[in-house]
């Protein structure tokens, strides 16, 4: 990496950090299975990007395998695409595109649940992104609501899905030949939303990333799954409680109070033999027809549009009564908050300038806090050109 430093460390700034010529890399942004994620900018285009750093030194290293998972299959819809992969110093370093927030970081801004509509668009995105993956060969091992992006700007409304850290070629390319069935395998993936057989320590083929979006999707549903918070001595002994409490708990009472597609799909998935093919179109149609059914619209309204526009409903009420109250009698007309002039592009304008109430590094530090509230609260500064937006993503 190329080290520059611009001003002391004592003063709280950081070393401008580089990779693959020019790509600068800033605040940490998240962590995936293998390494830590940073937003990036392209210094020559201004492009932001997402760089995932992994130590040389790692006991197990994963990042170049992964990057070229993500080569195999690029193109397709919902995959982001990798600009570089390369050794700087002690690193192993991936640029790859900058995403929204997770479908987990969505869950908690929407109070942890998630409305029948909107796990149902959901769901239509999510079985094809898993269809994709295992169309070029390759099983996740991870699904979990974690590794699922929306997209930002004009994607907004288009489901990622990342990490493949864990992703296993299940099949020979050219053949088609299926891997062998096996046994006693170590668990992998999240024990959560592993499937029955990967407990069983079977190994893990398509039915199994099938049957864990079941689970997220219950997950979402029901607000948790009922073998979560299990408590025990060991990481082994919670892996047996999870796995006894998922094999007891009937498929009827984990859907209860939910259309029955949900437990259709459950068992459906729970049916398949180790080297079946899922029936992508059947379990998208089940849902579909739902949709059809219950009279909702495909236009992708998901329930966290909902609360920013109640959020910003809010807001300007609140505006209103301010504006109001400071006409009354003996109340002391307060100074208006000076508004940035914006760009030719419609932004904010950058610079020098200092942000109206919160300085940048104050701001910051108030997004950390509510990593959210910026993504969906400030929308005119959610586009890729601007700095400062990927506040909204951090840890």
């Amino acid at each position: 990496m190329n080290y520059r430093e611009q001003t002391s460390e004592s003063q709280g700034s950081a070393l401008d950090l580089r990779v693959g010529g020019k790509y600068r890399i800033g605040r940490k942004i998240g962590c995936g299975s293998f390494g830590d994620i940073y937003l990036g900018v392209n210094i020559i285009s201004g492009e932001e990007v997402a760089i995932k750093l992994e130590s040389v030194k790692a006991k197990h290293p994963q990042l170049e395998y992964e990057a070229k998972v993500y080569k195999t299959l690029a193109g397709g819809v919902g995959v982001p695409f990798v600009r570089w992969f390369g050794v700087e110093c002690d690193y192993n370093a991936m640029v790859i595109d900058l995403l929204g927030p997770s479908l987990e970081d969505l869950f908690n801004f929407c109070q942890r649940k998630f409305s029948l509509k909107t796990v149902l668009l959901l769901a239509d995105q999510v079985i094809s992104r898993v269809e994709y993956v295992h169309s070029r060969n390759f099983i996740h091992r991870d699904i979990k609501p974690d590794n699922f992006l929306m997209g930002i700007a004009k994607r907004g409304n288009q489901v990622n899905i990342i990490d493949f850290g864990l992703a296993k070629k299940y099949r020979d390319p050219k053949t088609h030949l299926h891997i062998p069935y096996r046994e006693n395998k170590n668990l992998t993936g999240t024990a959560r939303y592993t499937s029955i057989n990967t407990h069983l320590g079977v190994e893990q083929g398509r039915r199994d990333d099938m049957e864990s979006l079941a689970y997220v999707m219950m997950y979402f549903l029901r607000g948790s799954l009922p073998w979560q918070g299990l408590k025990a001595a060991t990481k082994k002994q919670k892996y047996d409680r999870i796995m006894e409490k998922k094999m007891t708990t009937p498929t009827e009472y984990l859907c209860r109070g939910f259309p029955k597609e949900f437990s259709i799909y459950l068992n459906y998935t729970r049916s398949l033999r180790f080297d079946d093919k899922p029936d992508y179109s059947y379990l998208r149609k089940l849902f579909r027809d739902l949709f059809v059914r219950e009279g909702f619209q495909y236009d992708y309204v998901f329930d966290w549009s909902m609360q920013k526009k109640s959020t910003d409903e809010s807001a300007s009420l609140k505006e209103t009564a301010s504006a109001k109250d400071s006409r009354l009698p003996g109340n002391v007309p307060q100074p208006r908050r000076k508004v940035l002039p914006n760009n030719e592009e419609g932004h904010p304008a950058q610079g020098n300038e200092r942000m109206s109430v919160f300085s940048l590094s104050s701001f910051v530090g108030f997004a950390r806090s509510y990593p959210l509230y910026y993504y969906f609260c400030a929308p005119s500064l959610n586009s890729s050109s601007h700095p400062y937006h990927l506040v909204s993503f951090l840890p």
